[in-house]
């Protein structure tokens, strides 16, 4: 989230509107706020900045490079353009970029290189504009994605590769197969395996319960992810006592990798092959968790016994407030789906995000209330995408 002393930072900028020296805006910020000086680059440890100047609001000058901004990209990181009459402050994070313009030729995945112009910061993003009113929901949106998975995207738009990914296709048949899913779901959770299900992914909550607090509040939000998801899901038991310990000796979390398929856990019934991702919702803090690549989903909904669930599980400080087993088509949730349309790449449908304030309500109130046509229209939706 954006933090309080961000946001007073950004009010402090505002309020010197018209100051129009860079050097004058940097002295006074740096000394309001003790900022720390990196190069070009000034920052407290819940944002950083970079300040820039033009004589009007047409911004092309060179910004930062990507490596640079690689190690600032999991706070708020702000660009303050000095004009003549106002400071103007954009969302530089990369999630906000259009792609990479200076000396970037070279840039791949494994290999960050290249600068980012103002003119290569998103005014606008997913019909929100990028400006302090929207900080706070821009954001949210930010976190989930993360460095590592604007990289490719940031890659293709710059060099025209695509490094990975394919679009999946729809045959007729498959597609008759998931636009059936929704009454699928609808069965489900009706089913005594939808209880079955919710029992077990509990029992292993309970399991790991101190752990899964102990992880809950680790700041970096993909990392806490991967962990509280590994602790329940994961496959390999010799890594997952290794986290356990780590955990519990509060040591260095060591570095391990984990699938990457639309769910964590994956539980097959008689009548239903269901996939289940677990999301963690720290109730206090304002996020949006990330919910699936539209691909992947597609792919496994066109499997005939295909149910795709969502587990939530809701964290305050020292307790865990409770967890809900949730269809992906529960109708608040799908209203509260936000879809960021190719950001996984050109090749690629985009993935989706989830608005946090709805999964805090379902966590307190679970329900599996299924719109089955509203459903089959999102669905349909997600295929004509091109």
């Amino acid at each position: 989230m954006v933090s309080d002393e961000a946001l007073q930072f950004i009010a402090f900028l505002k309020s010197k509107d018209g100051i129009k020296d860079k050097s004058s805006m940097v002295k006074q910020a740096q000394e309001e706020f003790g900022l720390t000086q990196d190069r070009s680059i000034y920052y407290k440890d819940s944002f950083a900045v970079r300040f820039s100047s033009s004589n009007s609001m047409s911004f092309s000058n060179t910004v930062l490079s990507l490596s640079n901004l690689q190690k600032y990209d999991e706070i708020p990181f702000f660009v303050c353009l000095v004009t003549p009459t106002s400071n103007e402050v954009f969302l530089a994070n990369t999630t906000f970029l259009v792609k990479i313009s200076h000396s970037s030729q070279a840039l791949r995945v494994d290999n960050i290189k290249g600068s980012f112009n103002g003119s290569d910061i998103a005014k606008t993003f997913n019909g929100l504009k990028n400006s302090p009113e929207n900080f706070q929901d821009l954001f949210a949106i930010h976190q989930e994605l993360g460095f590592s998975g604007n990289l490719v995207r940031l890659v293709e738009a710059t060099t025209g590769i695509t490094p990975s990914g394919t679009k999946f296709v729809v045959s007729d048949n498959g597609k008759e197969i998931i636009l059936s899913a929704p009454q699928r779901a609808v069965n489900f959770a009706s089913s005594q395996d939808f209880i079955s299900l919710k029992e077990d992914l509990d029992a292993r909550v309970e399991q790991y319960k101190n752990e899964i607090l102990i992880a809950g509040f680790i700041e970096n939000v993909n990392i806490r992810g991967r962990i509280i998801e590994y602790l329940i899901a994961g496959e390999d038991e010799e890594l997952r006592s290794n986290l356990v310990s780590e955990l519990q000796k509060g040591v260095r979390i060591s570095k391990f990798q984990t699938k990457n398929d639309l769910g964590d856990y994956i539980k097959i019934f008689d009548d239903y092959n269901t996939a289940t991702d677990v999301k963690t919702k720290i109730m206090v803090l304002k996020s949006n968790p990330k919910a699936y690549n539209l691909d992947k989903m597609l792919d496994f909904l066109s499997g005939e016994k295909s149910v795709f669930m969502l587990y939530f599980i809701g964290l305050e400080p020292n307790k865990i407030v409770a967890q809900a087993l949730t269809s992906v088509f529960q109708k608040d949730l799908l209203k509260a789906t936000i879809l960021l349309k190719h950001w996984a790449g050109r090749n690629s449908r985009g993935v989706a995000q989830f608005e946090g304030e709805t999964i805090h309500r379902l966590i307190l109130n679970p329900n599996n209330d299924i719109d089955t046509e509203v459903s089959k229209q999102f669905l349909e939706k997600l295929i004509a995408l091109v």
